[in-house]
């Protein structure tokens, strides 16, 4: 009967991180009736699992639910996290302090790591990580082939003047589109901008923090420079994908294939 328990939490924590993420992903915004509804839920079913079947464990989901709101609160003041990211992370503390394996056996020989057994918030938040530095490799990746193909360098005009810092960031986490395609999809976010000074030449500038404030300002500027033909079509620009869609694979990838970070480290010193 407890596998009910485990299984319930589960799918329920899938339901509101999925619609989570999608109105992140949708209007970079998720309203707070999300962990209103989650967090009671996800405390009540917990407490029940452990007083009927386990109360041993009541001590040990204390730690769990303590620590992760500690990391969360840290990350969430310290600006790595926003204030959905958080209160996910505490809501899942809350439904899944442990190992799924009563339910599900990781695919992974060494994913059961010791962490897991005791710290599951903290597995999800690792593999979320290493999800999240994946993706930046596939965009760097992607501007490399684009590099290659179209024989252009990778900035060019007065953005060669920009920092090395800037540009890596904006390699790392952005690409070039056409400003027609930064116009449609409302949720990529123009990596540059224009300013004039003193009725000189427009000179284009590295955005490396892309907010929704002002990009439509932006957007206006670039397409000006771009019909007076004094900066190309072709903008740098971002995604910008919320975390949320990387802590809700990792949740995933945390059942199925448990601690991937431990694997790895295991696999390379065994």
């Amino acid at each position: 009967m407890q596998t009910i328990f485990i299984a319930s939490k589960v799918v329920i924590s899938l339901i509101f991180l999925l619609y989570a993420s999608w109105s992140d992903y949708k209007t970079r915004e998720v309203t707070n009736k999300v962990w209103i509804f989650y967090a009671p839920i996800a405390l009540a079913l917990s407490l029940t699992e452990f007083l009927l079947y386990d109360p041993s464990k009541l001590t040990y989901f204390g730690l769990s639910v303590g620590l992760t709101f500690l990391i969360a609160f840290l990350l969430f003041y310290s600006g790595g996290f926003g204030g959905a990211d958080s209160k996910a992370f505490m809501c899942i503390a809350l439904a899944l302090p442990f190992s799924t394996e009563m339910l599900f056996i990781p695919i992974l020989p060494q994913g059961l790591s010791p962490l897991a057994q005791i710290l599951f918030p903290i597995v999800i938040f690792s593999n979320s990580v290493l999800i999240a530095a994946a993706s930046v490799g596939y965009i760097l990746l992607r501007n490399i082939i684009q590099r290659i193909k179209e024989g252009k360098e990778f900035f060019e005009g007065s953005l060669k003047t920009e920092s090395i810092g800037k540009k890596i960031i904006v390699l790392i986490t952005g690409y070039r589109l056409p400003i027609s395609k930064l116009k449609e999809k409302w949720h990529i976010y123009p990596m540059e901008d224009i300013e004039t000074k003193n009725n000189d030449n427009p000179k284009r500038k590295l955005v490396i923090v892309p907010r929704e404030e002002g990009r439509k300002e932006i957007i206006d500027r670039l397409s000006e420079g771009i019909e007076t033909k004094q900066i190309n079509d072709h903008i740098w620009a971002t995604p910008g994908l919320p975390m949320l869609i990387f802590v809700t694979i990792g949740l995933i990838i945390s059942i199925l294939f448990g601690d991937v970070i431990w694997t790895l480290i295991s696999y390379f010193l065994s």
